[in-house]
């Protein structure tokens, strides 16, 4: 647990298939997982962070590339970095933290393990720093971060707590003209 947890005035949670990112330093980002993941990433010099929550690692073969679908990690971890860089981050300074991943259910497929697998090694082949993590396990967990400041909280809850895996919504980008390339 980080020291001075205690001064949010805005709790924005962030649910499956979503990002958020802030640079206020009153806000808290906020998720609970189950055998999903979340991403909090940090820039410490323009004091901006984000976090993402998401279901899957990566979409099947089968998956129609021109969709984004907010289930998976590829997609969100892109789009958190994306938007971090558009409000001032760079890359080169980001610093991760993970969380999540659990094997709640016994019996069923290891997906929280695959999520977390994916996402250390997204990390990895992205070069961005891994500063704490608190993957794996059969519990749920409540996260709390302030995206200012890098400060987190993880605790363990009832599983009971974490949400059901549930699919969102698939995301089409709105068709932009042609382009013809040379």
């Amino acid at each position: 647990m980080t020291e001075g947890m205690n001064v949010a005035s805005q709790r924005l949670t962030v649910l499956q298939g979503q990002y958020k990112v802030s640079a206020g330093p009153r806000v808290e980002l906020s998720t609970v997982l189950g055998s999903c993941v979340a991403t909090c990433l940090y820039d410490p010099e323009v004091e901006l962070g984000g976090m993402n929550h998401f279901l899957l690692p990566e979409p099947p073969a089968s998956h129609n590339r021109g969709e984004v679908d907010v289930h998976y990690g590829v997609y969100l971890m892109e789009m958190l970095i994306n938007e971090m860089l558009n409000y001032g981050a760079r890359k080169d300074r980001l610093r991760a933290h993970l969380y999540g991943g659990a094997n709640i259910r016994a019996g069923m497929q290891q997906i929280g393990t695959a999520n977390a697998d994916f996402a250390r090694n997204f990390l990895l082949r992205e070069r961005i720093d891994l500063v704490r993590e608190d993957l794996g396990g059969t519990n749920a967990r409540r996260v709390d971060f302030r995206p200012s400041s890098g400060m987190v909280r993880c605790r363990t809850v009832a599983s009971s707590d974490a949400p059901e895996p549930k699919p969102q919504p698939v995301f089409r980008p709105v068709p932009r003209g042609e382009v013809d390339l040379f």
